[in-house]
């Protein structure tokens, strides 16, 4: 097919109403009205956010520039009436050494996930984006449409956006009917802890990350929010048992506020919940008539994630590209391909770095790491960026290995 963009009266279907198809369906309305385009762009979205019916595994750590995403991008404000909470820093832990990593830059911010997702699923509605509540059950391609099976309705649309995140049964649709082949993954466990507000307050805004020596918890965390604490854990096949081993570690126990005393009243502490995110580029994330973005496509950071901002973000280009360029797969490789270099490119040093610290927390290593950052300002900062996500890995890569970087972690380990 010919890589014509949308013209006036066009139909989208975007799969999956999270941040990823949210975003894109924002900045399809904009972009087309600027263009002075109508198009008529639909949700299909099975989950019922609102009233928090189901747990999201997300950490709900918000990055920046996802503020001035929604800002800039989609006129949306970002939601401070959530109740997120600002973190300055994180406090990096490995096998037996501690870091406490401020940023001097805008910090990120963490809330309840599944109310964010409410909240910009929300605005699209107000905003007269159709949203239909329902599951995509098939597909059908045909040169002038795609036919969208879904529980309660049919729909027919010219190109349908796949945001549908690690959704297995909505990936094995497209596999089934295109040459779409879904990410690699990584296998997370979540549970939230709630402390009395003494403890929760004394805890602080802090992020706390572990880089265990465990051969199967590649890293782990504790989140402070309003009311309680996220704890995850990821690793190639994480499940309750590693959980329960990461709870019960000597430094996760010294960070947690009194964790063997839960408040009686609050039956979901320590429920534990199952999760998965992308830790490589999908295969063929785009054809003819159909584009994926965020998770689906696997464009997040290849280690540290920083998932609902990458989703957002190629959401928005994926926009850009049906409008301005067209929905062939070659119009999709000339702009949305390109759009998305910054973060192709980035990839292979993620799975790079991902790798050395897997290694390197196996042996013990990391702690020589920690104790010639504490001297090291350079050091103090790639760590910072790798933890936080608020640097591409090339450029904490360049960092690092600069030679006086090096010298200085040398010195640490034979000290």
């Amino acid at each position: 097919m010919d890589a014509t963009p949308l013209s006036n009266g066009a139909r989208v279907v975007i799969i999956g109403g999270g941040p990823g198809g949210t975003g894109c369906a924002l900045a399809l309305q904009n972009k087309a009205a600027q263009m002075g385009r109508r198009i008529q762009i639909t949700i299909l979205e099975g989950k019922r956010f609102s009233g928090e019916h189901h747990y999201n595994q997300c950490a709900g750590v918000l990055s920046p520039p996802l503020p001035e995403l929604l800002k800039t991008r989609l006129n949306v404000p970002f939601p401070t009436h959530l109740g997120y909470i600002e973190i300055p820093g994180y406090v990096l832990h490995t096998g037996k050494e501690t870091i406490t990593l401020d940023g001097d830059e805008h910090p990120s911010t963490a809330l309840r996930r599944i109310q964010f997702d409410e909240y910009m699923l929300r605005t699209a509605q107000e905003r007269g984006i159709a949203i239909q509540t329902a599951r995509a059950v098939d597909l059908e391609f045909h040169p002038d449409r795609v036919v969208i099976y879904a529980e309660n309705a049919t729909l027919e649309a010219d190109v349908v956006v796949g945001a549908f995140g690690l959704d297995e049964g909505t990936a094995a649709l497209f596999a089934r009917h295109t040459a779409y082949r879904p990410p690699d993954a990584l296998s997370s466990v979540v549970t939230k802890y709630h402390p009395e507000s003494d403890s929760l307050a004394a805890f602080g805004s802090h992020i706390h990350a572990f880089l265990p020596a465990h051969p199967h918890i590649e890293f782990g965390a504790v989140t402070p929010k309003k009311n309680h604490l996220t704890i995850n854990i990821a690793g190639r096949s994480v499940d309750a048992t590693h959980m329960q081993t990461f709870l019960a570690d000597p430094q996760v126990r010294a960070a947690l506020p009194s964790p063997e005393q839960p408040r009686q009243n609050k039956r979901a502490d320590f429920q534990f919940y199952k999760g998965r995110f992308p830790c490589s580029k999908a295969r063929n994330y785009y054809g003819d008539r159909y584009v994926m973005v965020g998770d689906a496509a696997g464009l997040v950071r290849a280690f540290k994630g920083k998932g609902v901002t990458s989703a957002v973000l190629t959401g928005i280009r994926a926009a850009e590209t049906i409008l301005q360029t067209g929905i062939s797969q070659q119009a999709f490789n000339d702009s949305y391909r390109t759009a998305n270099q910054d973060i192709l490119r980035d990839l292979p040093y993620g799975r790079a770095m991902r790798q050395l610290t897997i290694i390197m927390s196996r042996f013990g290593l990391l702690d020589s790491v920690v104790r010639a950052a504490q001297h090291d300002i350079t050091l103090q900062r790639a760590l910072f960026d790798a933890v936080s996500a608020h640097a591409p890995y090339s450029e904490i890569a360049g960092k690092v290995l600069q030679p006086q970087v090096i010298w200085g972690v040398l010195r640490a380990f034979v000290s």
